[in-house]
C-alpha cells in the first residue's frame, strides 16, 4: 500500500513538472538557507500548500536567520489560524528596526515633523514594501509565490537586485490574509483528486463546492472589509500596516482563469481623493514589471477591468495614508493545471512564477526609488493638512444623537484608521449651529484628510467621461465597467448625522479613544418596578439578545409612551422586577456594562402618555430558535454576512439548516426561519412543491418567514405566494406595440412561423424593434437610496423616520396591497431616493415609492420581505434595528399554539 502511495505521489510530482519552470532563470541559491522542500515536502508549485505549511516555512527563515528576518502574528481567524507577516531586510537594517518603524510614524505625522528632521529620515532610512497574498482563499498562487520569494531574497547569490532590495528597502510579506478560505479550498481540491491532476474545467477539482474558497468563515469578501473592519483578519492587518506605514502596497490576486496577468496602472475610474503623484507612480511599477515579463515572455495587460475608486480594497485603502497602492491579478489555474480556452495547459507552477516574479519587480522599483517615494510620502501628509486647511470642508461635527451608539462606533472606526478625532468635553457652536458635550470633531487639517474625506463625504463623483461612456454601453446593452459600489458613505450607511464646516472648528477637545461600543449605564439604582431600555440603537437590541438568551423575562412595547417626563420610543424594553429572580439587578449592570446599553430604573408603572406596562399594546418576548437556509442555492455572501450580524454583532445563536433539508424538514422547533438572496440556484426548484407547503404550513402555525433580497423572487413567485408582492419588469416607456406578434404568413400550409410585417422608418423606430417584449430593470452597480418608514407598524418600532438602503442588482418590486400588508419601508420619490452614488435614470425612476420591507400576515405568523440586504457586508449598521425588529419583534407578535 505504502509503495503505491509513493508511486502516485511520484507520478503526480512527474506530471506537475512536465513543463519545467526555472522561478528565476540562472539563479544560484545559498544551500544553507531553508527550501520550500525542505519544510513542505514538495517544489515551490508543485502542490498547493496548506496555512499551517506556511507558517512553518516562514518560522523557519525566521529561526535560520533572524538577524535578517523576523515574523509577527498579527491576528487570528474565525476558525483559529494564526495570521502571520515576515519582515525581510539586511541585517543592518534589522538591527535598527524600531528606528525605521519610529522613522515612518514621524513622517506620517508630518505636522509635528520638520522640513529638516524629515529630510534627514528620507536620507537615511529605508523604505518599506508590503506585499500582500491570498485575501481570497482559492486565489491560491499568490501565497507560494510569498514563500517564493522570501526565500530568493535570502538565499539568492547572483541576482544583483536583491542587495540593493534588502539595503534601501524592509520587504513585508503577508503570505496569508485568508486562511480559513484557502484550508477550504485545498480541502475540497484534494478531495477531488484523482490519479493525475486533471486540466478539463469541469473536472471536480476545478469545481468548488458552496460557498468556495474565496471568503473567511462567516464568508466574507474580505477584499471589501478594510474601512469597515468587521472581521478579525482585517482588524489586526490595519493594526499592523499603520505601524509600518509602507510607501507601496501590493494586494496579489488571481482572476479568470482564461485571462493572462494584470499589472498597475489601474484601470479609471480613480478615487478624486487620490494624490496626482500616486497616479504617476503606478506607471513605475508597471514598467518594472513589464520589462521583466518581456524578458520571461509573459503576456500580461494594464489599464482595464481594475479601477481604484471604492476604498475597500487592500489595493485601495493603503493609499489613503499615502502609500502606493495597487492589485496584481494572475489567471487562476484552481488547482495544479488548468486548459485555457485556446488550448493552454496552465501549470499552478507556472501561475506560482509569475506572481514571484512582479514580488521581486516591486520591491525593486522601491528598492530604485527610495528617497523618491519617502519624499513623496511625506509631502503626501503635508498636502492632506494644507487642503484640509483651505479646502470647501475644513471639519465635521458628529453631534449627540438619537443613535449615538451609532456615531460612537463611528468616530470609532475613523480613529483605528489612524483619524484624529476629538470629543468636544463642553457647548460649543460651528458654522452657525449649537453641539453639546459628547460631540465629536473632526478638523481636517491634518494627513488623513483624505480618508475621511472619501469615507465621510455623502457623494464621492466618478469621471464625468467615464459616466458617459457607460450609459453609451448601457445604451448598446454592452454591460457597464463599474466595478463595485458606486456608495458607500459611512455616515448614510450608518444613519448617523453628520455634519460638514466650512472653517476648521475651535472646542475643548479631549482624543477619542476608538472604543466601537462604550460601556452603558444604570440611572436610578435598584429598579423596584421595572427597568426601562429605550430602543432604537444597536446597544438596545444586544440587550435584548442577551438578556432572553440569560433568562430574562423581556416586554416591549408598540408605542411610544410617557415617564415621569422622559419620552420612550415604541419597541422600548420593559423588564419587570416582579417576573425575574432577585438577581435582575445585577444582571442588569451587567448586561448594561457589556452590550452598552443605557437603561433606567423605575420605581413606579404609572405612564402618563401612551400604553401602560401591562397594556395589550406590550408584547412579552419569547426566546427565538432562528434557523436560516445554508448551503446552495443561498448567495454565500449573504448567508454568511447575514449569519455574522446576528451571531457577532447580537451575540445571539443561529442554526444553520442546508436548503435542501428545509422542504421535508420539521421546522416546529424554530420560531424564525431566514431565506438569504438565492445565488445561481433557486429556491424554488430546490425545495419544491413539498418544501413551498411545508413553509406555508410552518408560517401558518405561527412561523416567521424573513426573505431577503433575492430570496424574494421564491417568496413573491405567484406560483408559491408566500407573499403577495410580484417582482417587476423593466419599464418600456414610449411602447406603441409596433408590430411584432406572432402569427401565421397567411400561407396556412406554410408550417414556418412568421410575424407580422412593419416598416422601421426612423431610429426609433429601430430601437422599439430591438428591445425585448420583456426584461429585467438594468443592472445597477451599489448606490445609497432613502426609504421611509412606517412608524405604527411594530416593524419599524424605534427605527429613524428615514434609513438609507444600498440598493443594487435588477429586483425591483411592487408595494404590498392594504387588504394583504404593510409596506414599511419604502423608498422616496424618483426625485428625492438617490442618496450617493451614481444610479441610471430609469431604475431610479422605476424604484420610487416600492417597498423596502414589507411584511404580510399568514395564519398565525408572518411572511417579511426585505428586497434588498440589510447585512451587505456588515456596513449598513443604519439598518440593524429593523431587520433585528423582524427577527426578536416578529416572533413575538406571532401567534403560535403555546
Amino acid at each position: 500500500m505504502r509503495l503505491i502511495t509513493v508511486f502516485t505521489a511520484l507520478l503526480v510530482a512527474s506530471f506537475v513538472r512536465a513543463e519545467t519552470i526555472d522561478f528565476w532563470p540562472g539563479a544560484v541559491y545559498d544551500p544553507s538557507v531553508p527550501t520550500i522542500k525542505d519544510v513542505t515536502g514538495h517544489e515551490p508549485g508543485e502542490r498547493i500548500t496548506w496555512h499551517a505549511d506556511v507558517v512553518r516555512y516562514f518560522d523557519a527563515l525566521a529561526k535560520a536567520y533572524p538577524d535578517r528576518v523576523a515574523v509577527h502574528r498579527y491576528a487570528e481567524s474565525w476558525e483559529g489560524r494564526e495570521l502571520i507577516y515576515a519582515v525581510i531586510t539586511s541585517a543592518e537594517n534589522m538591527s535598527r528596526i524600531a528606528d525605521i518603524k519610529t522613522g515612518m510614524q514621524q513622517l506620517r505625522n508630518a505636522g509635528s515633523t520638520g522640513a529638516q528632521a524629515a529630510e534627514r529620515i528620507i536620507e537615511s532610512q529605508p523604505a518599506v514594501t508590503w506585499l500582500s497574498y491570498g485575501v481570497h482563499g482559492n486565489e491560491i498562487s499568490s501565497t507560494d509565490a510569498a514563500m517564493l520569494t522570501a526565500y530568493h531574497l535570502l538565499a539568492a547569490r547572483n541576482d544583483e537586485r536583491v542587495d540593493e532590495i534588502l539595503q534601501n528597502t524592509v520587504v513585508i510579506i503577508d503570505p496569508m490574509q485568508n486562511p480559513d478560505g484557502r484550508d477550504r479550498f485545498i480541502h475540497h481540491f484534494e478531495m477531488a483528486e484523482g490519479l493525475l491532476p486533471d486540466p478539463d474545467r469541469i473536472s471536480a477539482e476545478h469545481d468548488e463546492p458552496w460557498p468556495g474558497g474565496r471568503t473567511n468563515h462567516y464568508l466574507f469578501d474580505l477584499n471589501r472589509d478594510w474601512f469597515i473592519m468587521s472581521q478579525p483578519e482585517t482588524q489586526g492587518r490595519i493594526v499592523a500596516t499603520q505601524e509600518w506605514y509602507p510607501v507601496a502596497f501590493v494586494d496579489a490576486h488571481e482572476m479568470g482563469s482564461d485571462n493572462t496577468y494584470y499589472f498597475a496602472p489601474e484601470a479609471i475610474p480613480y478615487n478624486p481623493h487620490l494624490a496626482a503623484d500616486q497616479r504617476a507612480s503606478l506607471e513605475l511599477f508597471g514598467r518594472t514589471n513589464a520589462r521583466w515579463f518581456d524578458r520571461f515572455g509573459i503576456d500580461y495587460f494594464t489599464r482595464e477591468i481594475y479601477d481604484a475608486f471604492y476604498p475597500g480594497y487592500g489595493a485601495s485603502w493603503p493609499s489613503y495614508f499615502g502609500s502606493i497602492a495597487m492589485t496584481y491579478e494572475q489567471a487562476s489555474a484552481r488547482g495544479l493545471v488548468w486548459r485555457q480556452y485556446h488550448g493552454n495547459e496552465m501549470t499552478y507552477a507556472s501561475t506560482v512564477r509569475n506572481h514571484f516574479v512582479t514580488s521581486l519587480g516591486t520591491a525593486e522599483t522601491v528598492a530604485s526609488n527610495r528617497e523618491k517615494f519617502l519624499r513623496e510620502f511625506y509631502e503626501y501628509q503635508l498636502s492632506a493638512i494644507d487642503e484640509g486647511a483651505t479646502g470647501d470642508i475644513r471639519a465635521y461635527v458628529l453631534p449627540t444623537q438619537d443613535d449615538q451608539a451609532g456615531a460612537n462606533k463611528l468616530a470609532g472606526l475613523l480613529v483605528k484608521q489612524g483619524v484624529e478625532v476629538g470629543v468636544a468635553t463642553e457647548r460649543f457652536r460651528a458654522c452657525g449651529e449649537s453641539y453639546e458635550p459628547g460631540s465629536y470633531v473632526i478638523n481636517l487639517a491634518q494627513p488623513a484628510k483624505r480618508l475621511v474625506r472619501t469615507l465621510l463625504d455623502t457623494d464621492v463623483p466618478m469621471d464625468a467621461e467615464f459616466m458617459a461612456e457607460q450609459e453609451r454601453r448601457r445604451a448598446k446593452d454592452m454591460g457597464d465597467q463599474i466595478y463595485d459600489v458606486t456608495a458607500w458613505s459611512m455616515p448614510l450607511m450608518m444613519n448617523i448625522r453628520a455634519d460638514t464646516c466650512n472653517r476648521a472648528v475651535t472646542a475643548a477637545t479631549r482624543p477619542a479613544a476608538g472604543d466601537l461600543v462604550l460601556p452603558g449605564t444604570v440611572s436610578g439604582g435598584n429598579a423596584r418596578v421595572a427597568y426601562l431600555v429605550p430602543w432604537g440603537e444597536a446597544t438596545a437590541v444586544r440587550f435584548l439578545a442577551n438578556a432572553l438568551r440569560a433568562g430574562i423575562e423581556v416586554k416591549s412595547t408598540d408605542l411610544a409612551f410617557t415617564h415621569e417626563g422622559q419620552r420612550y420610543p415604541s419597541g422600548t424594553l420593559i423588564i419587570d422586577v416582579a417576573d425575574n429572580d432577585p438577581s435582575l439587578h445585577e444582571s442588569v449592570r451587567a448586561l448594561a456594562a457589556s452590550t452598552g446599553a443605557n437603561v433606567v430604573a423605575v420605581n413606579d408603572s404609572w405612564v402618563t402618555d401612551g400604553p401602560n406596562f401591562g397594556s395589550n399594546n406590550v408584547v412579552v418576548h419569547n426566546t427565538p430558535r432562528i434557523a436560516m437556509a445554508w448551503d446552495e442555492p443561498t448567495w454565500a455572501y449573504t448567508a454568511g454576512n447575514m449569519r455574522f450580524v446576528i451571531e457577532r454583532m447580537f451575540d445571539y445563536p443561529v442554526t444553520a439548516i442546508r436548503s435542501d433539508r428545509l422542504g421535508t424538514a420539521d421546522l416546529d422547533r424554530y420560531q424564525v426561519l431566514i431565506l438569504p438572496s438565492q445565488g445561481f440556484g433557486e429556491y424554488a426548484a430546490t425545495l419544491g412543491e413539498e418544501g413551498v407547503q411545508n413553509l406555508k404550513g410552518w408560517v401558518a402555525n405561527g412561523g416567521v418567514l424573513i426573505g431577503i433580497g433575492t430570496a424574494n423572487r421564491f417568496l413573491a413567485d405567484p406560483r408559491v405566494d408566500l407573499i403577495s408582492i410580484r417582482r417587476e419588469d423593466a419599464v418600456v416607456e414610449g411602447d406603441d406595440d409596433n408590430g411584432g406578434g406572432q402569427k401565421s404568413s397567411g400561407d396556412e400550409e406554410d408550417p414556418v412561423p412568421t410575424v407580422e410585417g412593419s416598416y422601421l422608418a426612423s431610429t426609433d423606430d429601430y430601437e422599439s424593434a430591438i428591445t425585448p417584449e420583456s426584461q429585467s430593470p438594468d443592472v445597477q452597480d451599489g448606490v445609497i437610496a432613502r426609504a421611509d418608514v412606517d412608524p405604527d407598524h411594530w416593524l419599524g418600532a424605534g427605527v429613524a423616520s428615514t434609513i438609507n438602503v444600498v440598493y443594487a442588482g435588477t429586483d425591483i418590486y411592487t408595494p404590498i396591497k392594504l387588504d394583504a400588508g404593510v409596506n414599511v419601508a419604502r423608498y422616496q420619490s424618483a426625485d428625492a431616493l438617490l442618496a450617493s452614488g451614481y444610479m441610471w435614470e430609469e431604475n431610479r425612476k422605476q424604484l420610487a415609492y416600492k417597498p423596502f420591507a414589507a411584511v404580510q400576515a399568514s395564519g398565525a405568523g408572518f411572511v417579511i420581505a426585505f428586497t434588498s440586504d440589510p447585512t451587505i457586508r456588515a456596513y449598513q449598521t443604519g439598518l440593524n434595528v429593523i431587520f433585528m425588529n423582524a427577527i426578536f419583534r416578529g416572533s413575538a407578535h406571532a401567534r403560535p399554539v403555546r
